[in-house]
């Protein structure tokens, strides 16, 4: 799952038809955090944008505020991507919505096609109530249980619809379908936007939990990393907070294998959501990593960055000594 080419970020989003795809849609471009998003659809007729964002329509393309846009592609996915980024002002990320009986691993594997783009993550949104029905369809189940499959997050939304008794067992269910998921609960498809793309700027705070005292970083660094402070509040792991996701800030400090400590990040036993940052390679070089579910990739890292990680995980799922141990002295030597 490495990706080393650089390029414009795209999450492609799938589910099957009322799984709640573009009240997922909606929801990110009311918390894009100033980032610059292209929704790329396969037809305006099936999406309903909250008119509140919609400032213009030209053609197949809608101008939405904060400068996101809306595109068609019709029948040509990569002749929308081609004109995308020959435009003047790039976007920062791209969207791209599935249409509800389409296999996004399909679209996931034409975009390695485009040189100017990058694959970041598949989501998957799955109704509750439906989906371990919908599975078992004898006209659907197929396309449903490949959506699933190709996911690297899974939107597990519309919980308050199902009994809360039968939660865990749809979890598991939900598990064996998607080998490689990472699942999210939602109401509403209210979800982080951090978790789902490109997060914007903050520091990783310099105070250390004090059964680690060995591995302080060097106070002079001002590493910044992306995570938007808004959408993930007390976020801190020690600090009790009743929040469904927690983070842990991580300053390396030492050299290590970027590619194996991401393949490591990305491993099923940590249960990360996500994790991003800059690490120095063991050639001295700065890389960046990305993690989303189980999908990571390795980068250059860009100018001006200082090592530092910020990994995300649900509450319950944080396993924080064993994200801290991929970063002592004795990781940095044998990953």
């Amino acid at each position: 799952m490495d990706a080393k080419q650089a390029g414009i970020a795209v999450t492609i989003i799938g589910g099957y038809l009322g799984s709640g795809k573009t009240t997922l849609l909606n929801h990110l471009l009311q918390h894009a955090d100033g980032a610059r998003l292209a929704i790329m659809v396969n037809d305006f007729g099936d999406l309903a944008i909250d008119a509140a964002l919609i400032e213009s329509q030209q053609g197949d393309v809608i101008n939405l505020s904060g400068g996101c846009v809306c595109c068609s592609y019709g029948d040509d996915l990569s002749l929308s991507l081609q004109k995308l980024v020959s435009q003047e002002i790039k976007p920062d990320h791209v969207i791209i919505e599935a249409s509800g009986v389409a296999l996004p691993g399909a679209i996931g594997r034409s975009l390695s096609l485009q040189r100017a783009y990058r694959l970041e993550g598949i989501v998957v949104v799955a109704d509750a109530s439906t989906v371990q029905a919908n599975a078992s369809e004898k006209y659907i189940g197929d396309t449903v249980s490949r959506q699933l499959y190709d996911a690297d997050l899974l939107v597990l939304n519309k919980l308050d619809l199902l009994p809360t008794a039968e939660v865990e067992s749809l979890k598991q269910w939900l598990a064996e379908q998607s080998r490689y998921a990472s699942i999210i609960e939602a109401v509403h498809c209210s979800v982080p936007s951090s978790l789902l793309f490109n997060m914007s700027l903050v520091n990783v705070p310099d105070s250390w939990p004090d059964s680690w005292p060995d591995k302080r970083p060097d106070k002079r660094h001002d590493t910044r990393l992306a995570m938007p402070a808004d959408s993930l509040v007390g976020i801190e792991p020690n600090n009790h907070d009743v929040s469904v996701y927690v983070s842990l800030s991580i300053k390396p400090s030492f050299a290590m294998n970027a590619h194996a400590l991401a393949e490591q990040l990305a491993h099923k036993r940590l249960a990360l959501i996500r994790a991003k940052g800059f690490v120095r390679d063991t050639n001295n070089q700065l890389k960046t990593i990305q993690v989303v579910g189980r999908r990571w990739s390795v980068t250059d890292a860009p100018e001006g960055a200082q090592p530092g990680m910020v990994c995300i995980a649900q509450k319950n799922d944080m396993t924080e000594h064993a994200i801290k141990a991929l970063f002592s002295a004795d990781a940095a030597i044998s990953i």
